[in-house]
């Protein structure tokens, strides 16, 4: 191209024209454009991977080790509002500017490292994310934690061979791509590990695929309930490794039954690489006590109260629905709901159903998206008396639930990062029901 683009959003909307598919799974071409990048780290690096708890994990992880007093850098996707939030560094998202030259790098890269003369074309995913770990690797940072995609063996970060791979729940998602069931889907995760290098596991059911993949290769496997435990008691909690203990821990700031098994996860991986990366146990306090992720059942201060979750598979909403169940009681529980068209909408929708008293359905600003009116229609297919409502965007949803609900009431927005994204987009809601007297002292 004569002219490289001089914003991001223009870079973005190039690398959306690079490749005729959104998703294109192999890292033949992705490794071809790593070495002509020269990319390499100078620090131990982390990938993680998983159907879900992945980026509870990334920000677990982030947050210790900051609070140990390292240089931590981190890549996770998708994001909610502006693309940034994909890459922090030192717990923020870079700065826009910052990117720049490495979408140029990459560009750079793939134009002169193709086969007769043609360039290599990369998907959106592989473009940015190779951007992305261009300019971390140009930070002088102490630690670097990478959320995989799509997948694991095939998913783009994979080409960046990490110093300890983390595998979080497994359960059936992307099936199309991975596979129909917990097996297959287990040895696209398992392709993360590495011979010879960590490789936790905080599924506490692992597929016997992600076993045998370890054993075959020979990973430094590290199984939930077999070389770490964790305990829960009433006020705190505990972890045992392999050769640390961590007792006395109070619970991470995410809220979640699952958390608990995503923070033994992360304390596995550090105490994996404790010789590099030494975590003494006021970090780890400090770090559970801070971490912050937003859309992970977050629950906003306001009346009525307001619950933001990306959950979009049926593991992820029984989740949401325990997490939702232990909240105490509210009279009515109204959803906004959107989702993309290729997920097992059915599944999700029989979590919820019994928890949800008002249903706001919406469409998203994609074409992967499933109609508002077609969510509708998969409501009622299982309760055909649900109270139903059809909008055309998740703000205009949330503002129709709040007009419905009284302020003891509570909303719960889910389905899609799409649907939270939106919903955040102009900051955080704060709700003020319409029964709600502010001139009480």
């Amino acid at each position: 191209m004569s002219q490289f683009p001089n914003s991001l959003d223009g870079w973005l909307a190039h690398a959306e024209r690079q490749h005729f598919r959104a998703i294109d799974l192999g890292l033949d071409r992705v490794r071809r454009v790593r070495d002509a990048l020269e990319l390499r780290f100078d620090c131990p690096v982390f990938t993680v991977a998983g159907t879900n708890g992945k980026g509870s994990t990334c920000a677990m992880l982030e947050s210790i080790l900051q609070a140990a007093g390292y240089r931590v850098g981190v890549y996770t996707s998708p994001h909610l509002v502006h693309f940034e939030e994909r890459c922090r560094a030192d717990g923020a998202p870079v700065d826009a500017g910052m990117l720049l030259p490495h979408f140029e790098r990459v560009e750079r890269a793939r134009l002169g490292c193709g086969v007769d003369g043609q360039p290599v074309g990369l998907t959106y995913f592989e473009f940015t994310t190779l951007a992305i770990l261009s300019l971390l690797a140009s930070l002088a940072l102490d630690a670097v934690v990478l959320e995989v995609g799509l997948g694991g063996r095939l998913d783009a970060v994979n080409v960046v061979d990490a110093d300890c791979a983390i595998i979080t729940s497994i359960d059936l998602d992307h099936m199309e791509f991975l596979g129909t069931d917990r097996e297959a889907i287990g040895f696209e995760k398992a392709g993360i590990m590495r011979g010879g290098r960590p490789a936790i596991v905080s599924d506490p059911m692992a597929p016997q695929s992600v076993l045998d993949h370890a054993q075959a290769i020979g990973a430094d496997l590290r199984l939930a309930g077999r070389d770490f435990h964790h305990s829960h008691l009433p006020q705190q909690w505990g972890w045992e490794g392999r050769a640390q203990r961590r007792f006395g821990l109070a619970f991470p700031a995410l809220r979640g039954a699952n958390q608990l098994l995503n923070a033994s996860g992360a304390l596995a991986a550090l105490e994996a690489v404790a010789d590099r990366l030494p975590v003494d146990a006021q970090a780890v306090r400090l770090g559970f006590s801070r971490v912050e992720l937003p859309g992970r059942f977050q629950i906003l201060a306001g009346q009525p109260t307001l619950v933001l979750d990306v959950g979009h598979n049926p593991h992820a909403i029984a989740v949401l629905a325990q997490n939702l169940d232990s909240m105490g009681y509210f009279p009515y529980t109204h959803a906004v709901f959107g989702a993309m068209a290729d997920k097992d909408i059915a599944g999700m929708l029989r979590r919820m159903l019994p928890l949800v008293d008002f249903w706001h359905v919406c469409d998203l600003p994609t074409p992967r998206a499933a109609r508002a009116a077609d969510l509708a229609e998969a409501i009622r297919a299982q309760r055909p008396e649900a109270s139903v409502a059809v909008h055309p965007d998740p703000r205009q949803a949330l503002e129709s639930a709040l007009a419905r609900a009284d302020v003891a009431d509570r909303i719960v927005v889910f389905g899609s990062f799409f649907t939270v994204g939106a919903v955040m987009a102009q900051g955080l809601p704060r709700l003020h029901g319409k029964h709600l007297d502010t001139s009480l002292p």
